[in-house]
């Protein structure tokens, strides 16, 4: 029994890894400046970035609709015997409930469709990793049942290890409330968070981004003990940093996999420019 995987765009999957693994996204919407963008990797998103930074509005953010979930299933389904969506974590988003509305409507369409939802419990590629293991079984050959086994013991062994320019975007965007509190009295101080899916923590206060950069590292190391990494190197706009990030990971940890992968537009908004950080799991 064949099985397609479907997720989000919050993901930020490498676009070559989604079409690798026959993966079907379905994008966010934003609209800013009067512009409406299609949440995507594709996309220069330097322009995006410098109006995120000068624009005294701030942009709103729409979770794909039931509809366009129940369009990728549709289309996943033409090509196997079940679809499994894997959403990013309800935590941040109404991504689930929409994705969920999606299924009861492919279900009553398409009975004899095995149709199936898993909150991902992460974002970024700390999800992606989810995804992308989910869909290694499912090339493999693994069932819906072992599919979902896989993506269950991933949820809990991806880790999102991010340092911020600022913490203000998280804290005004009210998805990780408990930032507002770290926010206050942090001007110039660049933090490093810990993003899993039982805990959201606060690691480290660094003064500048080298050091923060130079923390990461250590973190990512102390983190890993000395076991193969799967690896993603995150950033917004800050592809420099990016490529130090991955530099010095090759050095100090040993690396199973590695991709480099710019945050999609929407999650940007939520952290704004200048992020740069780590999505992993250990062997």
């Amino acid at each position: 029994m064949s099985v397609a995987i479907i997720t989000d765009s919050t993901a930020c999957l490498p676009p070559d890894l989604a079409e690798r693994y026959g993966i079907g996204i379905v994008p966010l919407h934003l609209i800013f400046g009067g512009r409406t963008f299609v949440d995507s990797m594709t996309a220069d998103t330097h322009g995006f970035y410098e109006l995120l930074r000068t624009s005294p509005g701030r942009p709103t953010t729409a979770a794909p609709s039931p509809g366009m979930f129940l369009r990728a299933i549709g289309e996943a389904a033409r090509t196997a015997d079940s679809v499994l969506c894997v959403t990013v974590s309800k935590q941040f988003s109404a991504m689930y409930d929409s994705a969920r509305q999606a299924i009861e409507l492919a279900r009553a369409e398409s009975p004899g469709l095995d149709v199936r939802i898993v909150d991902s419990r992460n974002a970024a590629m700390a999800q992606g990793f989810v995804v992308l293991e989910a869909a290694r079984a499912a090339q493999a050959g693994a069932g819906i049942d072992a599919v979902v086994a896989r993506v269950e013991e991933m949820a809990t062994r991806v880790t999102l290890l991010a340092m911020l320019d600022t913490l203000t975007y998280l804290a005004r965007g009210g998805r990780v409330p408990r930032v507002a509190a770290w926010a206050a009295g942090m001007i110039q101080v660049k933090p490093i968070v810990r993003f899993t899916a039982s805990d959201i923590r606060l690691l480290a206060r660094t003064r500048t981004r080298r050091r923060a950069l130079t923390r990461m590292v250590d973190i990512l190391s102390e983190l890993t003990a000395g076991r193969p990494v799967h690896l993603a190197v995150h950033h917004a706009n800050a592809p420099a940093d990016a490529e130090r990030l991955l530099a010095e990971a090759r050095r100090r940890v040993e690396v199973a996999e590695a991709f480099v992968s710019e945050f999609t537009q929407v999650m940007g908004v939520h952290t704004g420019p200048g992020l740069a950080g780590f999505a992993f799991w250990t062997e």
